[in-house]
């Protein structure tokens, strides 16, 4: 198999290919700040990447990361109105690691030293719409689909425009 990723950022989509054949697509959401490498800037980084690390490949549904470590909590809406602040990370997490040197790798640019991660969101959370802090959110079905379907080293290509 020649498995890819490439996210739309302009049409808010992931897809998975293998080669030239699509597998699935699936809605994602992008950073509300928009396109853009820089650390701090809370933007979704665009390029070449690959998923670098996995982590929560036997955790239920729902199941909140902190740091990539499941914290035994499962989300629920009364777990959100106690953290309103939170950036809940659920489910699964694909950790994405840039490929190119000065524009997603390395110094102020590094999305792996930044965090980025394709990871699960409540489902009461929008998807389609901007709307993360520089992640790629999906829904939790979605990212266990998505979890399950590709190995660690997949190539993930992040773009503005059309997937």
């Amino acid at each position: 198999m020649n498995l890819h990723i490439v996210i739309s950022i302009a049409k808010q989509e992931l897809v998975l290919l293998d080669g030239i054949t699509e597998l699935a697509r699936w809605p994602v959401s992008t950073a509300t700040n928009g396109p853009g490498e820089k650390d701090g800037s809370l933007c979704t980084p665009r390029g070449r990447h690959i998923v670098a690390e996995k982590f929560g490949a036997e955790a239920p549904v729902n199941a909140v990361f902190v740091g990539r470590r499941a914290t035994g909590e499962t989300w629920t809406p009364e777990l959100a109105a106690e953290h309103p602040d939170r950036d809940w990370i659920l489910t699964r997490i694909l950790w994405l690691e840039g490929l190119e040197e000065g524009r997603n790798r390395g110094d102020a640019v590094d999305s792996k030293q930044r965090y980025i991660y394709i990871h699960g969101t409540p489902d009461s959370e929008p998807i389609g719409e901007p709307a993360s802090h520089g992640c790629i959110r999906m829904r939790n079905a979605d990212v266990v689909e998505l979890f399950d379907r590709v190995p660690e080293g997949t190539p993930v290509d992040i773009e503005e425009g059309a997937a």
